[in-house]
């Protein structure tokens, strides 16, 4: 795809526009702890929220069904708290905005945690949808979420881009027939193009001068 074919962008929201992972490896190391299931330190969880909702749940075990319940309610104590934008976030949205490109966040994240989250950045204005979880929506790795975003953007998944710190971003974008663009935050180059990333960046900087 030639950049001048893109006709929206798809944005992954923790680890790519946002950190809001403390309370994230708060909420689950205390969980782990509370259901007697071995200590997991912050880079390994960030890693398995890079791989979607089924990587995270798995460490659980047999105890998948209560711990994911303490672990959403101990998380939601605290979501809004320290939240930060990632380095050049709010200039990539500027950009794309400027360039008249519309924008969605897709996420793995809660529809309504997200909702508050980029309210409490004062974003919301620069997307056309937000696409997080609900109940019966499929997430990343699945397509689903990003094919309903382009809908709601009323743009083609072939050209549009996907941009994600994660592996189930790029093997949803993939999937979906988007452009994949992958950060390397918690996944190195190689373990993202083998996931499905057309391409790759350190920052969201590098992303903003390829897209220039």
């Amino acid at each position: 795809m030639q950049k001048s074919d893109i006709q929206g962008v798809l944005l992954d929201l923790d680890g790519t526009l946002i950190d809001a992972f403390e309370p994230i490896v708060a909420a689950m190391q205390q969980t782990l702890q509370e259901f007697g299931l071995p200590h997991m330190s912050a880079k390994d969880i960030r890693r398995h929220t890079g791989r979607g909702d089924c990587s995270m749940t798995s460490l659980f075990g047999a105890k998948k069904e209560a711990a994911t319940e303490r672990f959403i309610a101990i998380h939601d104590q605290s979501y809004l708290d320290g939240i930060k934008a990632m380095d050049g976030a709010e200039e990539l949205l500027d950009f794309l905005r400027a360039s008249h490109l519309p924008m969605a966040v897709v996420t793995s994240k809660g529809q309504h945690r997200a909702e508050a989250q980029l309210n409490s950045l004062g974003w919301m204005h620069y997307f056309g949808c937000v696409v997080g979880k609900l109940d019966g929506r499929a997430s990343k790795p699945n397509p689903e979420p990003l094919l309903l975003a382009c809908k709601q953007l009323g743009i083609v998944p072939e050209y549009a881009v996907m941009v994600g710190d994660g592996e189930a971003d790029v093997q949803a974008a993939y999937r979906a027939g988007c452009y994949g663009v992958g950060l390397t935050h918690s996944f190195d180059a190689l373990e993202l193009e083998l996931s499905g990333a057309n391409i790759c960046f350190k920052s969201l900087n590098e992303l903003i001068g390829w897209l220039k």
